[in-house]
């Protein structure tokens, strides 16, 4: 039988200890018996009770005296003074002190029933309410903590771009009188001079690359400040973003294969985000395969979506950074030795990019052999 709560009866008459238990025990209440004070103090303290009746009129004590050490072992624990005739003003005034209610003897087994059904009744609802009530207090303190999180990411998202934005000037200002430095436009240079002008120069390409980062970045976060989702052809673009690494490839002497035939078709996206998302993947592809090395970019149509694959012959990633290449500023242990300048940014841009245009990305990597990413989109 279900056990339905327990139930302690303090008083001192034998016969309303054992009546108490023949009608309540059967209805699936556990009932403990106390005769005395001082045997209902120790149970009081040694056990967990939903509910106590309680004699005013004990031999060695008065049971309202109980009531304090009830309400300290356990608040939600109901008491119900049982009292005869002569002291129904005393039970009132226990009710006062805490407890819930009163029942008079002689009583029946229908009516101790119903009184101790309604306490046990009263504590499910102050505990249902207290429930509801910590609910209401955690989600309020998400919104809170939603909200001030929003707040400092607005900021955030505000300071890269205004920061990120005034930086992009001058160093495009020192780009430029280093190349002319570099060109012999203001005289000739020796070869230390040149040397050290080439890497002030790689310097600069790296700082503008990573303010122009910052800058993706800070829009992604800010929704408002990127234009609507429009149909964008998904071939011309890629075929002018591979294109417009040529110079690149020849010079990294990486070979880069690009058979993009077939059926032109276009997604849901913004032909900027899905331009940085291809120069994100090509350029990082391009950059982490050595002289000699491919990188091959297909596209194929399958089941209402194109997939776009870009492959190479890398140095791989390890398997165990794998889960943390999309996080803002990472780069893998083997990137960090291996030489080449890195934001950390770019497929964190990727990623949040795809998100926002509904698309899936996935990654395959063997240490030293090659990485490859496949974006997908749905079509239409």
């Amino acid at each position: 039988m279900e056990n339905k709560g327990s139930i302690l009866v303090i008083d001192d008459e034998a016969g309303i200890r054992q009546g108490c238990y023949r009608a309540l025990q059967p209805q699936g209440f556990m009932v403990e018996t106390a005769e005395s004070f001082q045997d209902g103090l120790q149970k009081i303290q040694a056990g967990a009770f939903d509910l106590i009746l309680l004699d005013v009129m004990l031999p060695d004590g008065s049971g309202v005296d109980l009531l304090g050490t009830i309400q300290e072992r356990n608040s939600e624990t109901i008491p119900i003074i049982i009292t005869g005739y002569a002291t129904i003003e005393l039970a009132v005034d226990s009710i006062k002190q805490g407890a819930y209610s009163f029942i008079s003897k002689p009583f029946t087994a229908d009516m101790l029933l119903n009184t101790v059904n309604q306490g046990l009744e009263k504590k499910r609802l102050s505990l249902e309410t207290k429930r509801l009530q910590a609910i209401e207090s955690q989600a309020a303190e998400l919104t809170r903590a939603r909200d001030e999180a929003k707040r400092l990411d607005d900021f955030k998202s505000s300071f890269l771009w205004m920061v990120t934005h005034e930086l992009r000037s001058p160093i495009s200002g020192a780009q430029s009188l280093v190349r002319t430095l570099l060109h012999g436009l203001a005289g000739s240079l020796n070869p230390q001079q040149f040397e050290l002008l080439t890497r002030v120069e790689v310097r600069l390409d790296f700082l503008l690359e990573l303010v122009n980062d910052l800058l993706t970045l800070a829009a992604n976060k800010s929704i408002e400040t990127e234009p609507p989702l429009t149909h964008v052809q998904v071939q011309p673009l890629l075929r002018r973003v591979v294109d417009s690494f040529a110079e690149e490839s020849n010079n990294r002497q990486v070979t880069v294969k690009a058979p993009l035939s077939g059926k032109h078709c276009a997604v849901l996206a913004t032909e900027k985000g899905l331009e940085s998302i291809f120069r994100n993947l090509i350029g990082n592809a391009i950059k982490y395969t050595p002289a000699g090395g491919r990188v091959e970019v297909e596209t194929a149509k399958e089941a209402g979506h194109i997939k776009i694959s870009v492959a190479d012959t890398g140095m791989g990633i390890p398997e165990e950074d794998l889960p943390h290449i999309w996080e803002e500023f990472f780069r893998s242990k083997n990137a960090h030795l291996s030489g080449v300048t890195g934001t950390g940014l770019g497929l964190s841009i990727v990623r949040q990019l795809m998100d926002r245009f509904g698309g899936q990305i996935s990654v395959t990597s063997s240490l030293g052999l090659g990485t490859t990413f496949t974006v997908s989109f749905k079509i239409d």
